[in-house]
């Protein structure tokens, strides 16, 4: 069984159906409709958290679940999602330069965990004004996606089983995006 945090985004349930179309069950609860130990002791086989507004303060139980569960509990978080698992771990979010609503924008990676198998320079769908600042990083957070501007794309973090995902996989015009999500899923199934 898989939980999918929601944090108020109107596309939860496009992420609950690329979950479910991997055969797996998902739960899906607001962010603040749980406490992060109720997630835990639900002893998921994975974690999603969703995208949504605002910043990672603002996204419920999201900080403190990534920084309970993620030693654990593999979690993939996307956009807000991927904000949140960046600051819990020490990174800093800061407005980005362009607002990226609806925008496409080349992928380079590197080719492990998320993006194993899959093509350099893929497509994927933007909606963010805020960004991981990259100066900020600490040396536990791996960028495993930039796009061709070079802002970070995705994040993996050492001795931990999070990953983040600026962009959308569940967006229509992201190419790939199912097998995004089915590589996090066989992570979650070692």
């Amino acid at each position: 069984m898989y939980i999918l945090i929601d944090n108020y985004d109107s596309f939860t349930h496009i992420i609950k159906h690329y979950l479910n179309s991997n055969k797996v069950d998902v739960e899906v609860y607001r962010n603040d409709e749980l406490k992060a130990i109720d997630v835990i002791n639900k002893k998921p086989t994975g974690i999603v958290i969703s995208p949504g507004p605002k910043t990672p303060d603002d996204a419920g139980i999201s900080i403190e679940l990534i920084k309970r569960a993620s030693k654990k509990i593999p979690i993939l978080g996307i956009c807000l999602g991927h904000q949140s698992i960046a600051q819990a771990y020490g990174g800093k979010i800061i407005r980005a330069k362009n607002i990226m609503h609806g925008k496409i924008s080349n992928i380079f990676h590197n080719k492990k965990s998320l993006f194993k198998n899959m093509p350099q320079n893929f497509k994927a769908t933007r909606y963010h004004s805020l960004i991981v600042e990259k100066e900020s990083l600490p040396k536990n957070i791996v960028i495993s996606s930039e796009s061709s501007e070079g802002y970070i794309m995705s994040i993996e973090i050492s001795k931990a089983k999070a990953y983040g995902l600026q962009f959308h996989p569940e967006s229509y015009d992201t190419e790939l995006g199912q097998r995004i999500v089915s590589n996090f899923i066989k992570i979650c199934e070692r």
